[in-house]
């Protein structure tokens, strides 16, 4: 007989919010925080810390803790794929039809980005731990969140000034959510060099 007298008690499994995302050089995101200091501060919109500007590969959503390990392993595939290269290119609203966020897209110069999100999306699914999106890949770098309720004032704006750069690392990151916006938490990184 057991030293308890009721049902066996299980402790409850932990889950986080992970997403696996390609880091932007320190010069792509000051241009980032420039355009949009000048053309988007004004229209009420919330702005994403310069540190948090990336561009999100694969959201894997809430996963158990234990799966990160497994998960950073996973990642590794893209160790020395090569690194990206990449253009800003014009603003975008995301969804098209009532904006949530407003982006920038990125247009992926030698198709390295499409290629090395397409590798992680496959090897994430084939592990159970990503569900690939029915939509095609869309490189782009959120820049604010439209408040819940809100609507942007104008949905036109200027392109970004243009700045070809390259990225080449990969992180998962723990997204934290708060009053104040989500906060991310990197766990593990992957350099594509």
């Amino acid at each position: 007989m057991s030293g308890s007298d009721g049902p066996e008690q299980r402790r409850p499994i932990e889950r986080i919010r992970l997403f696996a995302a390609l880091e932007l050089p320190e010069p792509a995101r000051e241009a980032l925080v420039r355009w949009r200091s000048a053309e988007v501060a004004a229209r009420g919109l919330r702005l994403i810390a310069p540190e948090y500007l990336h561009a999100t590969l694969c959201f894997l959503g809430w996963r158990p803790i234990d799966d990160v390990g497994e998960v950073l392993a996973a990642c590794r595939v893209l160790a020395g794929r090569g690194v990206a290269e990449l253009s800003l290119r014009g603003a975008v609203w995301l969804p098209r039809r009532r904006p949530g966020v407003l982006a920038v897209e990125l247009e992926d110069l030698g198709g390295g980005l499409t290629a090395t999100q397409a590798a992680l999306s496959e090897r994430l699914a084939a592990g159970g731990w990503y569900v690939p999106e029915k939509r095609p890949f869309l490189a782009h770098v959120t820049v604010a969140r439209v408040a819940a309720g809100a609507r942007p004032r104008s949905l036109e704006l200027p392109a970004p000034a243009s700045l070809d750069f390259e990225a080449s690392r990969v992180t998962l990151y723990r997204s934290r959510l708060g009053a104040d916006g989500a906060r991310y938490e990197p766990l593990g990184s992957v350099d594509l060099a």
